[in-house]
C-alpha cells in the first residue's frame, strides 16, 4: 500500500501564561477553543468538515472526558468533525500529530488538527479517601439524618483539598527532583544551565522583535505575548537565584526550569492534495517519528532521558546522522535535562554506558532552539508539542528546504522524537 505524504499546512497558538496570571479563570476548553478558532481564522476553515481533531490535556476535570469533541463544537468548524482525546504527559501534542499524521498517510482522512492544552490555573483538587467514601455513602442515604451521619465521619483534616503536586507515583519525586539527580549524575554545572536559559530568553526576544511569531500567535483574553519571557534577564541575575528543589546542594532554579503554565496550540495537517484544493501552503512534511520509554524507578536519573533511545531508533530508520539537520528543537523542561541528553548523544563513552552502540554525533549549538525554547516560552504540558512543530515548520518554510529534528521528554519516563523535512 502506497502511503501519502503528511504535510503541515497551518498552525496557531495562544500566548503562554505562567500559572495564576492571565488565564486564572479559564478552563481547558476556553483556552483550546481560542487556539482552534485562531487556526480556523488563519486557514479559512469556517464550516469545513475535517477528518478529525485529536489532542488533549495532561490534567483534566472529570467533566472534560470529551474535551476535544466539546471544544470542536464550540468552534466554526463543521460540527460533524469528530474529536479524540489523547494523553501522553508532555508528549501529548506531538503524539496527537503522529496520530493524525498516520491516518493521513494511510488515506483514512485527508486533513486533521493536532492540538494540546493545559489550564494549570484551573487545576482540579483531590479529596481525601475518607471524605470521598463518606460523600458516596451520604449520597446513598435516603434521609437527611442519614446523610448528616455519614458526613460527620470524616475528621476535620479530611475536608482539606489535596493539591496537585506533580509527583511520579512510583518514586514520590517531582520532575525537578529527578532532574536534580540527573544533573549530579552527569555533572551538569549550574553555569551551563544558566547559560542555556539565558540564550533561550535572548533568542525568543529577538524572534518577537523580528516578527517571527506575528502569524503564529493569536491574542487571547487580553494577552498577546508569552508572559514568561524575560527580556531583562542576565547571567548575573540567573546566578543569584536559589536552588528550587535541592535547597542545599542543588543547581536547578526557577530560572533554568520551566514553571507551571497555561496555554494551547493547534497544528493543521493534510495530504498534499487537500492542501492544494484549499489553497494552503505546504510548510514542511512529517517524515519520521519515534516514541520511547525508559526505566526510571531504580535509575532515577533517567526520568527525562527516553528521547535518547527514541532518537537512536529514529535516526537508524531514517538513515540519518545527528549532524544532518538544519535546525534542532529540543524541549527545555529543564536546562539540565537538555544538557544531559546532549552529553549522552555526543560522547562515545557516556553513550555506551547509557546503552547505545555509540554516540549519535554533534549538534551545532547555533542551530539549537534558535527562536527560543520552553525556558523562555514556558511549558503548558500538552501544548508544547504544537508550539515546537509550528516553530520548526516555519523555519524550514522560510529557508525553503532542509531538515529539522525535534525531541521532547515527558513524565513517567517517556519521550518522543520527530523529523520534519521541506
Amino acid at each position: 500500500m502506497e502511503t501519502k505524504r503528511v504535510a503541515i499546512v497551518g498552525y496557531n497558538r495562544i500566548p503562554f501564561a505562567k500559572i495564576n496570571t492571565a488565564y486564572t479563570e479559564k478552563s481547558n476548553q476556553d483556552l483550546l477553543t481560542a487556539a482552534l478558532n485562531g487556526l480556523i481564522d488563519r486557514c479559512n476553515l469556517q464550516g469545513k468538515l475535517l477528518g478529525e481533531v485529536a489532542g488533549g490535556a495532561v490534567i483534566k476535570h472529570i467533566s472534560e472526558s470529551n474535551l476535544i469533541r466539546e471544544s470542536v463544537m464550540e468552534t466554526a468548524l463543521d460540527p460533524a468533525t469528530p474529536g479524540c482525546d489523547l494523553q501522553q504527559a508532555c508528549d501529548t501534542g506531538i503524539e496527537a500529530a503522529i496520530y493524525i499524521g498516520n491516518k493521513i498517510a494511510l488515506g483514512q482522512i485527508e486533513s486533521g488538527i493536532a492540538c494540546g492544552v493545559e489550564a494549570m490555573s484551573n487545576i482540579p483538587f483531590e479529596t481525601s479517601v475518607r471524605l470521598r467514601k463518606a460523600l458516596l455513602k451520604a449520597n446513598k442515604e435516603k434521609s437527611v439524618f442519614g446523610k448528616i451521619k455519614q458526613l460527620l465521619n470524616p475528621k476535620l483534616k479530611d475536608w482539606m483539598p489535596v493539591p496537585y503536586k506533580g509527583q511520579e507515583p512510583k518514586t514520590g519525586l517531582v520532575m525537578g527532583g529527578h532532574t536534580e539527580i540527573t544533573a549530579k549524575y552527569y555533572k551538569i554545572s549550574r553555569e551551563d544551565q544558566d547559560l542555556l536559559a539565558f540564550k533561550s530568553h535572548q533568542n525568543m526576544a529577538k524572534a518577537y522583535d523580528e516578527g517571527f511569531f506575528d502569524d503564529m500567535i493569536s491574542p487571547a483574553f487580553g494577552l498577546d505575548k508569552d508572559n514568561n519571557l524575560r527580556r531583562d534577564t542576565s547571567l548575573e541575575k540567573l546566578a543569584q537565584l536559589k536552588p528550587a528543589f535541592d535547597k542545599q546542594n542543588g543547581t536547578l532554579t526557577a530560572g533554568n526550569s520551566t514553571p507551571f503554565t497555561d496555554g494551547a496550540s493547534a497544528i493543521l495537517l493534510a495530504s498534499e492534495e487537500w492542501a492544494k484544493e484549499n489553497n494552503l501552503p505546504v510548510l514542511a512534511y512529517i517524515t519520521y517519528a519515534e516514541v520511547a520509554g525508559i526505566e526510571y524507578v531504580e535509575n532515577k536519573q533517567n526520568l527525562l532521558l527516553a528521547p535518547v533511545f527514541a532518537a537512536d531508533r529514529m535516526l537508524k530508520k531514517a538513515g540519518m546522522n545527528l549532524e544532518d539537520f538544519d535546525y534542532y528543537e529540543i524541549h527545555e523542561a529543564f536546562a539540565a535535562q537538555v544538557l544531559a541528553t546532549l552529553k549522552i548523544w555526543e560522547n562515545d563513552d557516556v553513550a555506551k554506558k547509557f546503552g547505545l552502540e555509540k554516540s549519535l554525533g554533534k549538534i551545532d549549538r547555533n542551530k539549537l532552539n534558535v527562536k527560543g525554547g520552553s525556558l523562555a516560552a514556558a511549558h503548558p504540558f500538552a501544548a508544547t508539542g504544537g508550539r515546537i512543530i509550528a516553530t520548526l515548520a516555519k523555519l524550514l518554510d522560510e529557508k525553503g528546504s532542509g531538515k529539522g529534528f525535534i525531541s521532547i521528554c515527558a513524565a513517567r519516563g517517556q519521550g518522543v522524537t520527530m523529523i520534519l523535512e521541506k
